[in-house]
């Protein structure tokens, strides 16, 4: 697979603009009603990624992982400052902030995942780029241990438990993680004068499935 797991300097991705976009298809019938249908399961985020310029160091910085990344052609991890982790933003990890599955006594692999609520519907959000050393995993009331009692693929979001857990008995988790993106041109145009007299370049970058 075209991707790189390096992130994106989190210096220059904060202050950047973005957030999740979806895809719907909206059909107006004859008698004013409408039909309504997503071809998305997932949604897909976007994120400008000069809007974060602040220097001509960044911009430095910015035309290098641009060239490291050949373009569009690789894709690369992602901290979206509004959304990177299991918990509110003012909080920290816990080990049961996500369910992420119910055991059935004989599986041990599970996604992790965040779930989003409002109003009594919910959004699970698979998480396949999780921060090494940041996720914490229990079963139940009870935490794990890593390296002990579950692995975490932090390529995949993959964790595997070393026991399967019995019928019913909840797997929960919480963790820090990045979004995987590539960028969405082939080309950064750069003007030292236009940076100075604050203009910064536009530096699209997308969500990619991986």
């Amino acid at each position: 697979m075209n991707f790189h797991e390096v992130r994106f300097p989190a210096s220059l991705s904060f202050g950047s603009a973005g957030g999740p976009e979806r895809r719907t298809e909206v059909v107006t019938l004859a008698n004013g009603f409408e039909e309504r249908n997503s071809p998305w399961a997932d949604s897909r985020r976007r994120y400008d990624a000069g809007a974060a310029m602040r220097s001509l160091d960044d911009i430095e910085t910015l035309i290098a992982f641009f060239e490291a990344r050949r373009g569009q052609m690789f894709g690369f991890r992602w901290k979206d400052w509004s959304d990177y982790k299991s918990c509110r933003a003012s909080a920290e990890p816990a080990f049961d902030d996500q369910v992420i599955g119910v055991g059935d006594g004989a599986t041990k692999v599970f996604q992790l995942a965040k779930v989003y609520r409002s109003g009594g519907h919910d959004y699970v959000r698979p998480i396949r780029k999780p921060v090494a050393g940041t996720v914490r995993v229990g079963v139940e009331q009870d935490e794990l241990r890593e390296g002990v009692d579950y692995e975490v693929d932090v390529t995949t979001g993959l964790v595997t438990l070393a026991v399967a857990p019995v019928e019913g008995q909840q797997v929960v988790a919480g963790f820090e993680f990045d979004v995987p993106v590539r960028f969405d041109t082939d080309r950064i145009q750069t003007s030292v004068a236009s940076f100075q007299a604050g203009e910064v370049p536009s530096v699209p970058v997308v969500e990619v499935r991986v």
